[in-house]
């Protein structure tokens, strides 16, 4: 599954790849990679992570077409949507990515990821809210094994509450796919990869 996070520097994007990828390859017993790439800025430049993750070792590391984007910038929505493989899952920040029109081919998701961790007290758990709703649509990572890479992976004193984000996240993204009626599926047929 060819995965890629986006959007500018200081949303924590390198560190949800980072985290998706080591929920499937420690606690999913799947294989994963990550590439990276981000604007010269510290802040606010554009970025992106992209994760494959497979049940069988991942043989190259690079994606071109992803099956599943994860937007939290307009930005990061116009430049990777066009990508984004036909039939593929597109999951955005509700305020921040304004689509004018959605492709056909592509089933679309939105959280208000920012405004939920805001509410938390603080805008930078918003990739954690998206990874809770990420691993909800998506169903590539299991819940068990989200939760169990969190830990070591943020500062100690702040576990509770990236536990507590990643709950509302899974919670909004259960109540979207019972809104929509059927679960979102991550079998993306492409060229013979899984």
């Amino acid at each position: 599954m060819d995965i890629q996070f986006s959007g500018f520097g200081g949303q924590g994007i390198i560190k949800s790849g980072t985290l998706i990828g080591k929920a499937a390859s420690i606690f999913d017993d799947k294989y994963a990679t990550l590439t990276q790439s981000f604007g010269p800025e510290a802040r606010g430049g554009a970025c992106s992570a992209q994760v494959v993750i497979d049940v069988k070792p991942v043989l190259y590391p690079y994606i071109t077409t992803p099956e599943i984007l994860v937007a939290m910038s307009q930005e990061a929505y116009e430049k990777f949507s066009v990508d984004l493989l036909p039939g593929g899952i597109l999951l955005t920040d509700t305020d921040l990515v304004k689509p004018e029109k959605i492709r056909q081919d592509v089933k679309m998701y939105s959280i208000p990821s920012t405004r939920i961790a805001e509410k938390m007290g603080n805008r930078i758990f918003a990739n954690v809210v998206m990874i809770g709703f990420f691993t909800a649509i998506t169903k590539i990572v299991t819940y068990k094994a989200m939760k169990e890479a969190l830990p070591g992976s943020v500062p100690e004193r702040f576990i509770k509450i990236n536990i507590k984000a990643f709950k509302k996240g899974y919670e909004f993204g259960i109540e979207a796919l019972k809104k929509d009626g059927k679960p979102a599926s991550p079998k993306v047929k492409k060229g013979g990869k899984s």
